[in-house]
């Protein structure tokens, strides 16, 4: 039997699964009705980045991916439903591989094993959709061993109103490899509603080592339901970077990083500015499971206007050689923001886990704002200033191309908010 052929007995698996949900609201956030979007137009392939239309490249740019491609390994473009660029730079060939996923299932059997097993496909009603009518997704593997200095980059991007795009990514990071990987998804700037269902599914193999960092730029009448889960082997590395400085309508996502392998380590960052009436549930879950386990979630969050952010974090252990800490911190600067820090700890059947947690919310210390107005700052750049420092987390092995990105992205924000 071919990949192919096993592949249909698999879809009608996964897919009988997703009929029973197809229904279901999730746990979290504001419900989204489904059956009111449009099948975009199907897309060209490009031969270049750099033969994008100017709105897509500003609108990539913005979200961390670089037409250019100088200083990237390999990148994945996809507009709307069509995947229409994937290229693994030729100093990478033989390193690693991008495709479609629907490409990878059709290719290899072990991708068929590995689907929807970090993330449920009955987990909700956008899990369900996703998988009924999937659209696509990046699929990246690195190969064993291998050490990728340069970031791969993937864009999943919108460009019509009322789109629906429901992909399907999947990242495996072979034994002993190493690399970066920039996320952005995005709009056109014509874009002013639609809904962004992406379910990721990462496998981080013994030995390995995987950096993560998605740049989240939508739109303020855009519903964005992501689902992600992390599977991590013994003595692996995970870094998830996520950023969020643009309004949107609502958004709410919960990672998870299942530290399955002895000595395996997992690290959160979350930067999120709340902007307009912009409704944000993003959290994150590490699940510890392996002896000698490790887990650290750090977020820092910023109400504006009308904004509601709700910052959630999980930490469970199941073996008593863990540690994990989360830290979770809010600003407000309206009266009709709303900032919610909701920890949680759970040893189970572990008395000697060790996990704790920080939560705190709170304002711009006065001071401090009328000493950078001594130093000859306005009142608004001074708390633009100390905002940013704020919002500025510490990620140490942060790649220098990284750190510019991000950077990027906070310093835009900045002269926005000025």
């Amino acid at each position: 039997m071919s990949a192919i052929e096993r592949l249909k007995g698999k879809r009608a698996e996964w897919r009988a699964a997703a009929e029973k949900v197809k229904d279901k609201p999730a746990k979290f956030g504001p419900d989204v009705d489904l059956s009111t979007f449009i099948d975009p137009a199907e897309r060209p392939e490009v031969a270049t980045l750099k033969s994008l239309d100017n709105q897509m490249r500003e609108a990539a740019l913005y979200a961390g991916v670089d037409a250019d491609e100088t200083y990237r390994s390999g990148s994945y473009f996809q507009v709307d439903h069509t995947p229409i660029y994937r290229k693994v730079q030729e100093a990478y060939e033989g390193q690693l591989e991008i495709m479609s996923t629907n490409e990878a299932l059709e290719k290899y059997e072990w991708v068929q094993d590995l689907w929807w097993t970090a993330v449920p496909v009955d987990q909700d009603k956008y899990t369900a959709k996703a998988e009924m009518e999937h659209t696509g997704g990046y699929f990246i593997h690195v190969f064993p061993g291998q050490k990728i200095e340069k970031p791969i980059q993937a864009c999943l991007l919108l460009a019509e109103n009322n789109v629906s795009q429901n992909v399907h990514n999947m990242i495996v990071v072979d034994e002993g490899a190493d690399c970066q990987i920039i996320t952005g998804c995005t709009v056109n700037t014509k874009v002013e509603h639609g809904i962004h269902l992406g379910i990721s599914e990462f496998f981080v193999r013994k030995n390995a080592s995987m950096m993560f960092t998605m740049i989240h730029n939508w739109a303020e009448s855009f519903d964005v339901r992501p689902r992600s889960g992390t599977i991590i082997e013994e003595n692996a590395t995970f870094i998830n970077n996520y950023i969020l400085m643009k309004p949107v309508r609502s958004i709410q996502m919960f990672p998870a990083a299942y530290l399955n392998g002895d000595n395996s380590r997992a690290r959160f960052n979350t930067i999120i500015s709340g902007k307009k009436d912009s409704y944000i549930d993003v959290g994150s879950k590490a699940v510890l499971k392996g002896k000698d386990t490790s887990a650290e979630s750090i977020a820092r969050t910023v109400g504006y206007d009308e904004s509601q952010i709700y910052a959630r974090g999980d930490l469970i252990s199941y073996v008593n050689e863990s540690k994990a800490h989360l830290d979770c911190r809010g600003m407000l600067f309206s009266d009709k923001a709303q900032i919610w820090a909701i920890p949680a700890l759970a040893a189970v059947g572990a008395p000697q886990a060790e996990l704790s947690h920080e939560a705190a919310i709170s304002p711009i210390a006065e001071e401090e704002v009328e000493y950078l107005q001594t130093r000859g700052l306005t009142k608004d750049e001074a708390m633009s200033t100390i905002t940013r420092g704020f919002l500025n987390i510490d990620i140490p092995g942060l790649p220098p191309v990284l750190k510019t990105y991000i950077d990027h992205v906070l310093d835009a924000a900045d002269k926005e908010a000025l």
